[in-house]
């Protein structure tokens, strides 16, 4: 269904992983018997309000997060801050007034037992974190769900298929080309292309040594385990039969005629030996009409391809754009039954693998190698949200559990308004042995604000020139 509806993957992504984070600060609350009258998702004016028993669940018209309201000594700020209730605005004479939504316990006030100040300090720090807890349990179920769905997949090639590595990443001479069989990456010799990867993305060196038939060549790698990691390793495919292993519904190859197990033959005047070599040409040429020549059930077929134009990433200096034309290689792995237990290891090692790189990232980031250029805001994501959704429901599901993973990291920074800052504002209390004055914690917030707001700005910005870039790039490939 989200490949013919891909629009609808922004939603899903954006509500679900809120709605879990929201969720785990509420049922924590809840146990600790601390009072919310409000569970909702987005921010200002409500489209969509329901009470049951003593929380008022509200759908808001800002959909950038949400929020679970507890009975505070800044109840006042807290609601303003928020987007207050309703009733707060309206007068008594108004039929949508409603003295229950501002007084849920009728005359009498919150009882002082049930704010969350009276709570103990531990029961107030497990209620901060149960919304990273739930954004991290969230991605770990995903994962295990795929590596159970999937199995244990080992694909028993050293041979390249395609050796295109980021730029960044070939500063000495390289001499591996499709075709070459690796025998060793750095000290360890790799048997299987599963073995192969895991050197590449966990190696220590920055410098890697890879080593084939031929000789040795050495790129940089950067940091093991991190993004830029990531990259290199998607830069070397290995090798796979020219023959197309699914097609995506709705994109250019579907629109075209193209199925599933037809053989590639060539790309215009360029014969086609292997898969790495259709992913060369296609991805060279964006927005470029190809012609492409199949074997389908004996018989020959010309069919004509017009690529989509996919961005690169964005930690490029200058704009890149490669083509797609929505097929996948065939599954040419052998498969095996992966028990529950094996799965939710693996599941486990995927979410702290997604963990680390955006610690590293943010790591990079404060010590120059990366830059806030890099970072992406909603319209990045609605864009990555959309695109997933079109490439199938697994590509979907990673990048959930990728937003997820890293809602609940950037919610830990010790910024104020963020769990984080809250963490650390309640710990410090605590060692002063007195809460904060009230000024004291309003100008904290207002910090806070400045520091969301400014970083909205930038992400946004950083999202707005993408987009300019991707837009100029066209025109300038059209006219």
């Amino acid at each position: 269904m989200l490949t013919q509806l891909p629009w609808l993957g922004p939603l899903i992504v954006f509500g679900l992983v809120v709605f879990v984070h929201e969720l785990g600060h509420f049922i924590a609350a809840k146990t600790f018997r601390v009072y919310a009258p409000r569970f909702s998702i987005g921010f200002g004016p409500a489209l969509f309000r329901k009470r049951w028993g003593e929380t008022e669940y509200v759908l808001a018209s800002l959909p950038l997060g949400g929020y679970v309201r507890m009975a505070s000594r800044e109840d006042e700020t807290a609601a303003a801050l928020e987007g207050g209730n309703e009733s707060e605005s309206l007068s008594p004479d108004d039929p949508r007034y409603d003295p229950a939504a501002l007084m849920p316990f009728g005359p009498h006030p919150v009882p002082a037992d049930r704010t969350f100040e009276s709570k103990p300090l531990w029961q107030r720090l497990i209620i901060m974190v149960a919304g990273v807890t739930m954004n991290v349990i969230l991605a770990l179920v995903i994962m295990t769900g795929l590596a159970k769905a999937s199995g244990r997949s080992t694909l028993q090639t050293r041979v390249v298929g395609r050796f295109d590595p980021p730029a960044w990443a070939l500063r000495a001479p390289v001499s591996i080309a499709a075709g070459d069989t690796i025998l060793a990456v750095g000290s360890k010799e790799v048997a299987n292309w599963n073995e192969i990867e895991m050197a590449l993305f966990s190696a220590p060196d920055s410098v890697l040594t890879i080593r084939t038939q031929r000789g040795s060549s050495a790129l940089a790698a950067g940091p093991a385990k991190s993004e830029r990691r990531a990259q290199l390793v998607s830069g070397i495919i290995p090798w796979y039969p020219p023959v197309v292993g699914s097609v995506i519904p709705n994109r250019p190859a579907a629109r075209a005629g193209i199925q599933k197990g037809d053989t590639l033959v060539r790309i215009d005047t360029l014969p086609i030996r292997t898969y790495g070599d259709m992913m060369g040409i296609v991805s060279a040429s964006p927005g470029r009409p190809l012609e492409i020549e199949l074997r389908r059930a004996g018989a020959t077929r010309t069919v004509k391809v017009v690529p989509d134009s996919e961005r690169l990433s964005p930690r490029d200096s200058a704009p890149r754009f490669a083509g797609r034309i929505g097929v996948s290689n065939p599954d040419v792995a052998v498969h095996e039954p992966m028990a529950l237990g094996e799965a939710a290891r693996a599941g486990w090692g995927m979410t702290w693998g997604s963990v680390g790189m955006i610690v590293d990232f943010l790591g990079n980031l404060l010590t120059g190698q990366a830059s806030v250029r890099d970072m992406g805001g909603p319209i990045a994501i609605t864009q990555a949200s959309v695109a997933a959704a079109k490439n199938g429901m697994s590509e979907f599901l990673r990048l959930l559990a990728f937003i997820s993973i890293n809602l609940a990291v950037m919610n830990l920074l010790p910024i104020p308004i963020l769990d984080g800052g809250q963490i650390v504002m309640n710990v410090a209390e605590s060692v002063k042995g007195r809460p904060f004055s009230l000024r004291t914690r309003e100008n904290f917030a207002r910090v806070g604000l400045l520091a969301i707001a400014l970083l909205f700005v930038v992400v946004m910005f950083n999202d707005l020139r993408r987009i300019a870039g991707t837009a100029m790039d066209y025109l300038s490939r059209v006219f």
